[in-house]
């Protein structure tokens, strides 16, 4: 879980690198709107279902805020809060024209039918349709929401406001989606695990062991693109458990099972093991691509992996991070590696508003230009002032949302 006060850390740590006065560093962290509504709805039971939804939007000095939908049991406001704050920082590391938002709703959508979630959403729009817009916050989807909810996100806005198929992005294609929209963040990954080699002394992909925690969307396209690269994946995990062939798990075949069986676990030619001791694999590189705080205090002595690519948000506790960094593990941060999602979502609003598609190609092309110069910029700022990645991608968050913020005179 990504909370508030765990982002303001690291906010907070290159703020003081920076001599950001009290009185800036409280209107920077400080969110514009926090919003929170009753979700009640008839299920198919007939029986009152009733939810509690967030909105948190935590700044528009760049443009418009962004940021995702979440539906999961564990959904609160400060767990809102923090990835709203995180995607105002991540949006300017890789230059967006956006501020940063984040929200959903406190359920749990497997245990929900088809109905009852296309009811419940409508029913969010409702609620909130007056403070999100094309131009004013634009959702996505996250954790437990898909192509699916955004459709009915945006056609439930539009029954209020008029056609508008940039109020969400993440839609179906056949729906005024972009062409590489769900692969995003896997593919933006490895663009910047690519970089990231390249620049710590790590040479290529080729060849690395890597450990992928997660083979949900993110962690799937992850292992797909590194294994085309080259990359031997011997290690991949999901909520059920994991499995590892330290020759190489055949990613192909392990989509299919993953596709068939709706888990990794019980993958032919493969040993089982758990989460816990995929963090803890002897590999290059460990990406966790699931849930946050996996890395912690506890566990961080024990990580064996050289490099840590954070593909999920906040997985690396604070404890944890200074753990890892004394111990001299290079991290790849989650607030520029996993921005490949929110990077392909502004060229689907882009093409949205234009009224105008681009093909693949290009997608991938723009994406990858847009990692490679957000990485430059990091990795220039973290040799001039001699700290990590991490804070690093803070200064330079801080630095473009100050001036943005100092111009317009807010």
């Amino acid at each position: 879980m990504a909370g508030f006060e765990e982002v303001n850390y690291y906010f907070r740590r290159a703020a003081r690198i920076m001599d950001v006065s009290s009185h800036v560093e409280r209107m920077l962290v400080t969110p514009f709107r926090e919003v929170k509504v009753d979700v009640s709805i008839t299920l198919d039971s007939g029986e009152l279902g009733t939810f509690i939804g967030y909105r948190v939007q935590h700044d528009r000095s760049r443009g418009p805020m962004k940021g995702g939908l979440r539906y999961h049991p564990t959904l609160d406001m400060d767990e809102a809060l923090g990835l709203a704050s995180l995607m105002t920082w991540k949006t300017a590391i890789v230059n967006l024209p956006y501020g940063g938002a984040k929200g959903g709703i406190a359920v749990d959508p497997h245990q929900l039918s088809d109905r009852e979630l296309e009811r419940l959403t409508r029913r969010f729009v409702e609620q909130i349709h007056d403070i999100i817009g094309p131009q004013t916050d634009i959702p996505a989807p996250d954790m437990g929401t898909n192509a699916q909810v955004m459709a009915w996100i945006m056609d439930e806005y539009s029954k209020i406001h008029g056609f508008s198929p940039a109020v969400v992005t993440g839609k179906p294609v056949d729906l005024f989606g972009s062409k590489g929209r769900e692969e995003a963040t896997g593919r933006g990954v490895v663009f910047a695990m690519e970089e990231f080699l390249k620049d710590v002394g790590g040479g290529e992909i080729r060849g690395k062991r890597c450990a992928i925690q997660g083979f949900g969307n993110v962690g799937s396209w992850a292992a797909r693109f590194l294994h085309e690269a080259g990359a031997r994946v011997v290690a991949v995990s999901d909520q059920r458990g994991g499995i590892r062939n330290p020759e190489g798990l055949d990613i192909p075949k392990l989509l299919e099972h993953a596709r068939r069986a709706k888990t990794v676990v019980g993958f032919p030619g493969a040993d089982s093991i758990s989460n816990p001791e995929l963090l803890v694999s002897d590999v290059d590189v460990l990406i966790p691509a699931a849930l946050g705080g996996v890395l912690t205090k506890e566990n961080a002595n024990d990580v064996r992996a050289r490099y840590l690519v954070e593909a999920a948000n906040a997985p690396t506790t604070p404890e944890a991070d200074e753990i890892l960094t004394r111990r001299g593990i290079q991290i790849l941060p989650d607030v520029y590696a996993n921005a490949g999602g929110v990077t392909v979502s502004y060229f689907e609003w882009t093409q949205n508003i234009q009224q105008f598609t681009w093909e693949e190609a290009k997608i991938s092309t723009e994406l990858k230009r847009y990692m490679s110069e957000a990485y430059a910029t990091l990795s220039r700022v973290a040799r001039e002032r001699r700290v990590p990645l991490r804070t690093a991608a803070f200064i330079v968050a801080i630095g473009r949302v100050g001036r943005a913020t100092t111009l317009r005179g807010l």
